[in-house]
């Protein structure tokens, strides 16, 4: 004997049949949203490229158009005067021990809180003025591209929403300075290298660079530089310190 059963078809309550289509409506609409922003990434990745090639070219042209004006003043018996820097780089050499307060206030509005941080600075009369007042405390000198590269991508950290942030995506640098033009971590190195005219913006937003005791220890620290010591101005040589310490 058979028996057959016959099957309703049971209408699924409206509550279930809202959420499903409210369900379709969000992921269509996920969908679209990751595609636009996926085309926006990639579009900017474009542009980013294309801005790092033009600053390496315009790097390789300053570099051999001082190669050439050099040559051309040998020429003629005389010597080309390379233009006044405008960058440097400054860092804590020692602690609190027998510091008058003023100095100490300079070190912080300089933002050197820490022994072995260092901070990019704007050559002007006013902030030479400020490191001759605490020159012992003190190393600076002025750092090359290589130097400015080499601290920004190892060590460098933003300061977003007071807080430090390590520079390991663009979105960081443009989250913050994206109104200025400046949306990768290549816009901000030549920014800083060429003191470009949001050079303070940029310096602002670099957290304090935190560098390591210099590879096979310091001199005297109590000395000036051009007296065998450590402290001081010590021009282009600041990229070799900087190298041992990096």
């Amino acid at each position: 004997t058979f028996f057959v059963v016959e099957h309703k078809m049971v209408a699924a309550p409206e509550s279930v049949l809202k959420r499903r289509k409210r369900d379709e409506q969000w992921a269509a609409q996920k969908a679209k949203a990751d595609a636009e922003s996926k085309k926006a990434q990639e579009k900017k990745r474009e542009e980013v490229f294309k801005r790092a090639e033009k600053y390496v070219k315009e790097y390789e042209s300053q570099e051999k158009d001082l190669i050439r004006l050099k040559r051309e003043a040998r020429a003629k018996g005389g010597f080309y005067v390379e233009p006044e820097q405008k960058l440097i780089f400054v860092m804590r050499l020692r602690g609190l021990n027998d510091m008058h307060p003023k100095t100490r206030h300079i070190l912080q509005l300089l933002r050197l809180r820490q022994i072995h941080n260092g901070v990019f600075m704007k050559v002007n009369k006013a902030t030479v003025n400020a490191l001759r007042k605490v020159e012992p405390y003190i190393m600076w000198g002025y750092p090359n591209l290589k130097t400015v590269k080499d601290l920004i991508y190892k060590r460098g950290h933003g300061k977003v929403n007071k807080q430090r942030i390590p520079l390991t995506d663009n979105s960081v640098v443009e989250k913050v300075l994206g109104d200025k033009g400046i949306i990768c971590v290549e816009d901000l190195i030549h920014e800083i290298y060429t003191v470009g005219p949001n050079f303070k913006e940029c310096a602002n937003f670099l957290w304090p660079m935190k560098l390591s005791a210099p590879l096979g220890g310091m001199t005297r620290k109590r000395n000036h530089y051009i007296e065998g010591g450590m402290a001081g101005n010590r021009e282009e040589n600041i990229n070799a310190l900087v190298r041992s310490m990096n």
